[in-house]
């Protein structure tokens, strides 16, 4: 038996003239959890609709557990566990009911079913409350018990972290990963470092392509690369693309990017081949070529540089940086006059006195 349990060939999907996905291919192995990490827009959802087959992509297929998700739709849902971003609950219902509800749909016939999930998932002190009495945290614990309920070998969530508080988002975080000890899991989010917590491989898609396949240590070693601060004042005739230019072609140099820009000051980050020590070569560059240098300075990349490395071109990222600088400060919110605040005050105490609540607090009341 093949321990590849999804194989994506060129799915393609157009919306009119846009084109949300273009020609994407991967494998995903038994046994894997997968991070498919994107920013928002870049394709992710569409990719997970397309697998669990809410939607038909305009071009190629996908297998999914050896079915193909045109000739054999019901074969690839069947093997399926999906959490959708906005989880898909009916909250008037019981906990319990609402599994009963799901086994039903599914035609299972395993007795057993509920209870295993309910424990599997947490929820067995909360089986028979109403699910809108639940917290988010909780919620979200409900749509995996009924994304696992048939047992699935894949379970594919779709931003399952997102609006969970710390606390939340901790207790789900470690019951996907005892949940990937036993099946494939593929976890769809735009947050980098969950991935990292959470999976053994990870894919990057921005405007619909695959930009990275690759494991959290290796993009942790791209987050660690070092690189130097070269900082020019521009003269007349100046400008960054023709820093920049002059800076790529410096031996030794492997890259050029864009820093901050202000006013006629430049900034850019110059990696090196291979690590080597390439600041005599560019400051023998910058005088042959008439630029003057101001500062020289070794940074280290993070992982929120990696991601939007790969994910934004250089023009976006010099584009966001000049915006950036060019946004003005905040007005300062005018002060409270003491008058103001002595009538505000003085409202206060008398309210305190006869027991009454303020007409504030009296129409906050009536909102919760």
């Amino acid at each position: 038996m093949s321990d590849i349990v999804i194989e994506a060939r060129n799915l393609t999907k157009r919306y009119g003239n846009v084109e949300a996905l273009k020609g994407i291919s991967f494998e995903v192995r038994r046994g894997e959890v997968l991070g498919f990490l994107g920013p928002n827009g870049a394709g992710k959802t569409t990719t997970m609709k397309i697998l669990t087959c809410f939607i038909a992509p305009t071009d190629g297929t996908a297998l999914v557990n050896g079915c193909d998700i045109f000739e054999d739709s019901l074969g690839a849902r069947s093997a399926l566990g999906y959490l959708p971003e906005s989880t898909p609950l009916y909250t008037e219902m019981i906990v319990e009911e609402y599994l009963a509800f799901v086994a039903d749909m599914r035609r299972l016939d395993d007795p057993k079913a509920i209870d295993r999930v309910l424990e599997e998932t947490g929820l067995q002190d909360v089986r028979n409350k109403e699910i809108r009495a639940l917290s988010k945290g909780y919620r979200q614990r409900v749509g995996l018990a009924q994304a696992l309920i048939h047992e699935p070998p894949i379970l594919i969530l779709d931003e399952p972290l997102s609006g969970l508080d710390p606390n939340q988002a901790s207790e789900i975080r470690e019951l996907i990963k005892r949940i990937g000890q036993e099946r494939t899991v593929i976890l769809s989010t735009h947050n980098l470092a969950e991935v990292q917590l959470s999976c053994n491989r990870v894919l990057i898609i921005a405007n619909g392509e695959l930009v990275a396949d690759d494991t959290p240590d290796n993009l942790r070693s791209q987050a660690g690369e070092s690189f130097l601060k070269i900082s020019f004042k521009l003269g007349e005739g100046q400008s960054p693309d023709s820093v920049r230019s002059h800076l790529s072609s410096v031996e030794g140099v492997a890259r050029v990017e864009t820093g901050e820009i202000a006013g006629t000051e430049a900034a850019f980050h110059v990696f090196s081949e291979s690590g080597a020590d390439i600041r005599a070569k560019i400051f023998q560059s910058a005088v042959e070529g008439g630029f003057t240098l101001v500062g020289v300075e070794e940074q280290t990349q993070d992982l929120n540089q990696v991601f939007r490395n790969l994910t934004t071109t250089e023009e976006e990222r010099a584009a966001a940086k000049a915006e950036s600088a060019a946004a003005p400060e905040p007005a300062a919110e005018p002060a409270e006059s003491a008058d103001e605040t002595d009538e505000e005050a003085g409202d206060e105490d008398a309210a305190t006195e006869t027991g009454d609540e303020t007409p504030e607090t009296s129409s906050e009341k009536d909102e919760a």
